[in-house]
């Protein structure tokens, strides 16, 4: 019997963040003229400090500052299958269930500035490059579930019918960037970026399976109560099986004194007997390991860390066309654990959340290349391409090698300036992810998808510009089907919608 595998389905709850665009641990959506036109990797603005910062050198002289504010609404969704769920009193003897966690972001800010004087830019970069926000699953996961099931399943010859719980897990993650540099113009067409980005890491888990309870012929009882009850069967089968045992082992010495031959009716009987000894003194092991989650099980883990990398960029300019480049350097992050898991277990996945753990997360590489073209003045056409060098990260257990590739984003966007004072855009971007069955999971996961954002500029001022812009990404579906028990499977996929507002002042 896995008696342990509750704890391991809890344990597993990471990275339960609101990554809006991006990579599977990157967010991109930095700045309300992402949200209304994602390909910024050519475009020249204050923006640029993320997405462009050679780019930014072609900008006016003066002081530059921007703030922008998001709003983000996201759902993940789990419909999972397994024969166990039909045991579940809540499930109505249906073997899927479907498990939604709702993650709210109300508040992800972030800051641009820029200082301008003759060839040199001084920028500065405020923003949350990962997470950015809280993911609860009222009901738990699957993986919990089915745990609860798959023990009452187990105790079917104890009397056990079905079971009843309650399950709830919550994640929180931010990575908070802090982005310092310079770029040089070097000429009227070529410009030249070099900077350091340090990302503070901090995060909560919050797991919980409680109330459990077990169906027998009496009806519910306590989980606690039940393992009480079946101890004392247990226990009493095995005195009444060794009693058993006592008895043909003196008949069998009995032959042997007499230098008879032993009946093989006997010999059958003293097999029997031992065999089923070790089944109960297994069973008796079983359940007292599940004592220890009599009351359920709690998890509480805050982690934190701290990474620096390097930035470079560059932006060339000829005619009508801009091109540009970023190429962002992998972060290694240990996340440090503050865990109420206070002891090493076999199970690699609970270990993770044992206290005073570093637990590697890095936030890995990105190339960013862009191209902008202006065939009238007031009109731009953008496209860009990124690449997350996701394998070559460090990931707890190794999980980066279950990836088939590293995940690849294309996008496209038009902005037009229909007057002096308003500019309109619009843009879209395609998600792909490595992804493979070995590394979904429903404890953290990503869907290949695409985005569409569209939004406006309003200049109120000579020198004041107010911002506004909506994103949406839209998820396909994956299946996983590769579990080693037959009939279980799992579907995952998300909901995202952004709104954002934002103002830029130059001084």
């Amino acid at each position: 019997m896995k008696t342990k595998a509750i704890l391991a389905g809890i344990m597993l709850a990471t990275a339960a963040t609101t990554a809006q665009a991006g990579g599977i641990l990157t967010n991109t959506n930095q700045s309300i003229d992402f949200l209304r036109n994602p390909a910024r990797d050519a475009a020249i603005g204050l923006d640029g400090v993320y997405s462009n910062p050679a780019g930014v050198a072609f900008m006016p002289e003066g002081f530059h500052l921007g703030f922008n504010w998001q709003y983000a609404h996201q759902t993940r969704t789990i419909t999972s299958t397994n024969p166990v769920l039909a045991l579940g009193k809540k499930n109505n003897g249906s073997d899927t269930k479907k498990f939604e966690g709702i993650a709210d972001a109300p508040f992800i800010p972030s800051i641009q500035a820029a200082w301008n004087k003759n060839n040199w830019s001084l920028q500065f970069n405020l923003s949350v490059p990962g997470g950015g926000g809280a993911c609860e699953y009222a009901d738990g996961l699957g993986s919990f579930e089915s745990t609860v099931g798959a023990i009452a399943n187990q105790l079917k010859p104890l009397g056990a019918t079905g079971y009843d719980m309650d399950g709830y897990m919550q994640g929180r993650q931010y990575y908070f960037g802090f982005q310092v540099g310079s770029a040089y113009k070097v000429n009227d067409n070529l410009a030249v970026y070099g900077g350091l980005r340090l990302l503070y890491g901090s995060a909560t888990y919050k797991a919980k399976i409680s109330n459990i309870m077990v169906n027998t012929a009496g009806g519910y009882v306590d989980f606690g109560s039940f393992l009480q009850g079946a101890e004392t069967t247990v226990d009493a089968g095995l005195s009444q099986a060794n009693a058993g045992l006592a008895q043909v082992n003196a008949g069998i010495e009995q032959y042997k004194s007499a230098g008879a031959e032993i009946p093989a009716a006997l010999l059958q009987q003293q097999a029997t007997l031992q065999g089923t000894i070790a089944q109960l003194e297994g069973t008796k092991t079983s359940l007292g390991a599940l004592q220890k989650y009599s009351q359920g099980v709690n998890l509480l883990c805050n982690q934190s860390s701290v990474g620096i990398a390097p930035v470079l960029g560059v932006d060339y300019k000829i005619g009508k066309f801009n091109f540009a480049a970023k190429y962002e350097f992998k972060t290694e992050i240990h996340m440090k654990n503050e865990s109420t898991v206070n002891q090493a277990s076999e199970i690699a996945a609970v270990n993770k959340f044992k206290d005073g753990e570093e637990v590697p997360e890095d936030q890995p590489a990105q190339l960013a290349l862009g191209a902008q073209w202006s065939p009238i003045d007031v009109v731009r056409l953008n496209a860009g391409w990124h690449h997350y060098f996701d394998k070559q990260t460090t990931w707890y257990n190794n999980t980066q090698n279950l990836l088939d590739h590293d995940s690849n984003e294309f996008l496209l966007g038009a902005e037009w300036d229909v007057n002096d004072r308003v500019t309109v855009s619009l843009g879209g971007q395609l998600t792909r992810y490595g992804l493979t069955d070995q590394y979904m999971n429903d404890m953290s996961f990503v869907v290949n998808s695409y985005s569409i954002g569209f939004g406006a500029n309003f200049k109120v001022a000579d020198n004041v510009i107010l911002k506004g812009g909506y994103f949406q990404t839209n998820y396909g579906d994956y299946d996983r089907k590769d579990y080693p028990t037959a009939g279980v499977s799992d579907s995952f996929t998300r909901t995202n919608y952004v709104l954002g507002l934002g103002c830029e002042v130059t001084l």
